[in-house]
């Protein structure tokens, strides 16, 4: 059998084909990336944060951030988007509680506006949070095998090796299992809507 990597995931192929659009020129390859992710991201930060506008402003900066590695084309596209923004997204929450703000300097290289949240918007957060509980979504439809994988890699920024060597499987089976959980999670992503 082969070796699934996430990389090879469709989803993720998807994903990386806008990225590259994006770094040509066309404009709204990013916007459809940002409509397939934001959901995920926010419900991560929202659960994570106690204010809305907090969770709001840190999805911004991690969106900014990736669009700034696009357009440089000297780094290298993250190789499955999903992943690197949630790491993004957690490595920004962790220095903004360090800081006692958060960091904006992505959006201001990139002259974006500041984020202006109306009553309507910060309802839109709630629903957004309540509907897309990433863990809650992770723990019900994935095999504890997957989710535990998923956690490992994506979350906790840990290495095949490491994770294989604690599950007593190889980097392969490691590999697979991340990249079905996944799988999985964009399956759960567009039934909700918020593909």
């Amino acid at each position: 059998m082969p070796n699934e990597h996430a990389e090879g995931h469709p989803d993720t192929k998807a994903d990386l084909r806008l990225l590259e659009e994006a770094r040509g020129g066309a404009g709204d390859s990013f916007e459809v990336l940002y409509r397939r992710h934001h959901a995920v991201v926010l419900a991560f930060l929202a659960r994570r944060v106690p204010q809305p506008e907090l969770a709001a402003d840190l999805m911004a900066e991690t969106f900014a951030t990736l669009l700034e590695l696009v357009r440089n084309p000297q780094q290298a596209l993250p190789p499955v988007p999903i992943a690197w923004l949630l790491v993004t997204a957690r490595n920004l929450l962790i220095d903004s509680q360090r800081r006692g703000r958060v960091d904006d300097r992505a959006r201001r290289r990139l002259a974006m506006q500041p984020i202006v949240l109306d009553d309507r918007d910060l309802e839109r957060l709630e629903e957004i949070s309540a509907e897309t509980d990433l863990v809650r979504v992770l723990a019900s439809t994935l095999e504890p095998d997957q989710f535990e994988a998923l956690r490992a890699r994506v979350l906790d920024e840990r290495e095949y090796s490491e994770i294989a060597a604690e599950m007593s499987c190889s980097e392969a089976v490691v590999r697979k299992r991340v990249s079905r959980a996944l799988g999985v999670l964009r399956r759960a992503m567009e039934a909700n809507g918020h593909a």
